[in-house]
């Protein structure tokens, strides 16, 4: 069973930056993807970004593109999320998310990913 546990969250400045991470244990990675989605209050969970474990493709949101980068350390077997240029637009809950298929970096969507953690919030003071 993967489980998921991501660390890193908090209250930061606009225009400050953050850095997330999700260990992934349970499971030896190779074709599959990971991802990071965040929920706003009164809002839809969205896809951030996606990572193709085995070749590193990434995919980002247009709303984070060019200010989060998404990394992976095969040793460590965790996924990072470099948030820059913080916005108070980015606060929200960050889930890191697991598809055992790994075409799911590409246009990610929710129902492509079966394992979530359980949420790190990240708030960003105007």
């Amino acid at each position: 069973q993967v489980q998921l546990v991501e660390s890193g969250g908090g209250l930061v400045q606009t225009g400050g930056s953050l850095r997330l991470s999700c260990a992934v244990s349970g499971r030896t990675l190779g074709y599959d993807a990971l991802g990071w989605f965040r929920q706003a209050p009164g809002k839809e969970r969205e896809v951030v970004a996606a990572i193709n474990w085995s070749a590193g493709n990434t995919y980002y949101s247009d709303s984070v593109k060019g200010r989060f980068t998404i990394s992976r350390d095969n040793a460590k077997n965790t996924v990072t999320l470099q948030m820059n240029s913080l916005k108070p637009e980015d606060t929200a809950v960050y889930y890191c998310a697991f598809s055992s298929a790994g075409r799911a970096w590409y246009r990610p969507t929710l129902s492509d990913y079966d394992h979530w953690g359980q949420g790190t919030q990240v708030t960003v003071s105007s």
